[in-house]
């Protein structure tokens, strides 16, 4: 019976702790069950007002930088590659020496070619000492044919003598024909050893390989030891790079649409800007140059070049080079900043928001950019809002909190 009296306090005590403890549980999970029915705060979204202005509207054409002038250094005579005189990737000037070709073979060329000059002026010098000695001769038997012709008429003298007088004029005249006969060819071989001469001398220089241009010299394609010709390509490349082109390619439609602007242009000087790889702008303006002779019939595009200013020779033949110029003005656009449309799948939205800052998904037509903003042909109106910051996980519906837009300048 003692023993009985003693658990009662025990069980007791126990049954008030269970008891305690259901109902905190039961005050915690009320507690958390009023927490989480409160409902969430509205999203904060940066939003735009829809404007209506007149806005310039340019176009964007994928281009590729060149030289102005690209001049290919060739070998003009075959020979072995001695040295490379110039650092490529630099700056080098018209006559400047690039490379040196063996000269050897070329000044045994040239030294024949003025012995052989030499020795023909000798035969001439020669001929023409005989052809004054057969002139005198023949002046000379002349004479005894002119003396001993009326002496043989008269029986002065014999027969044979006047013959062998009138033998010696024959073959004296003949001597002179044949002096003449021999100046003539050594003026013909003169000619033809000045021709050498001049030939060999030429040869001599264009081993001296020089630069045909001011501008940029190129990687060398050959090395020191090649043997190199005619036939042997290009050694290398200098390109006139200030100011550079710029050849970008429009279509048939733009090019008409383009040609309206640059005649309406001041003194037909269309000013365009070029957007590096990098997306940065660079700081020259540059100008309408050319546009080629005929329209590509495969693509119905045509090209066109630009210059661009290059004092540092910074830009490069070869670079991309993005052209952007103003292609007309368009008035009373509808504009909204790019950053509020979203694309999908070909089509655009904007989330609008109505005056309850409530969200709605409206389908709009988009037209040309301009700057960061984009024309809008069809599905706002001037004056309504839209979400361009913080359009992530929006729905129809949805109620949102507000704040002006910011544009960063840069």
């Amino acid at each position: 019976m003692k023993i009985k009296s003693v658990l009662k306090p025990k069980h007791a005590a126990w049954a008030i702790g269970a008891l305690t403890g259901a109902i905190l549980v039961d005050l915690v999970a009320h507690s958390g069950a009023k927490a989480s029915a409160q409902p969430r705060s509205a999203p904060l979204v940066e939003v735009a007002t829809v404007e209506q202005k007149d806005v310039p509207v340019y176009g964007e054409w994928i281009g590729t930088l060149a030289g102005q002038v690209n001049a290919d250094v060739k070998a003009q005579v075959t020979g072995y590659l001695l040295a490379r005189k110039y650092k490529e990737g630099s700056f080098v000037h018209k006559g400047e020496l690039l490379f040196e070709i063996d000269p050897r073979p070329f000044q045994a060329a040239l030294d024949q070619a003025k012995g052989q000059l030499d020795q023909a002026q000798a035969e001439l010098i020669h001929a023409e000492a005989q052809l004054a000695i057969s002139e005198a001769n023949q002046l000379k038997s002349e004479l005894d044919v002119e003396k001993y012709e009326p002496l043989a008429k008269a029986d002065a003298v014999s027969k044979q003598d006047f013959d062998n007088a009138a033998q010696t004029n024959l073959a004296n005249k003949a001597q002179v024909r044949a002096a003449e006969a021999a100046i003539a060819s050594a003026n013909a071989q003169i000619k033809t050893s000045q021709a050498a001469v001049e030939t060999a001398t030429i040869n001599l220089g264009f081993t001296r390989v020089v630069s045909p241009i001011d501008g940029i010299a190129g990687i060398a394609q050959a090395q020191v030891g090649d043997l190199v010709g005619t036939s042997s390509g290009a050694l290398t490349t200098v390109s006139t790079l200030d100011p550079i082109r710029d050849y970008f390619t429009v279509s048939e439609q733009e090019y008409l649409a383009l040609q309206e602007r640059l005649s309406h242009s001041d003194k037909g000087r269309w000013k365009l800007q070029l957007i590096l790889a990098d997306g940065r702008t660079y700081p020259k303006e540059g100008e309408f140059y050319f546009a080629d002779r005929q329209v590509n019939q495969n693509t119905g595009a045509i090209q066109l070049a630009a210059l661009f200013p290059n004092p540092g020779n910074n830009l490069r033949p070869g670079q991309y080079g993005k052209v952007r110029a103003m292609i007309r003005e368009q008035q009373n656009a509808t504009l909204i900043p790019q950053a509020a449309v979203n694309e999908q799948q070909g089509s655009y939205l904007v989330a609008v928001v109505d005056k309850d800052n409530r969200i709605s998904m409206r389908p709009v037509q988009v037209g040309e950019r301009s700057d960061a903003m984009w024309v809008i042909q069809k599905g706002l109106n001037p004056g309504e809002r839209v979400v361009v910051e913080g359009q992530q996980n929006l729905r129809p519906g949805v109620t949102v909190q507000t704040k002006p837009f910011e544009h960063n300048v840069e």
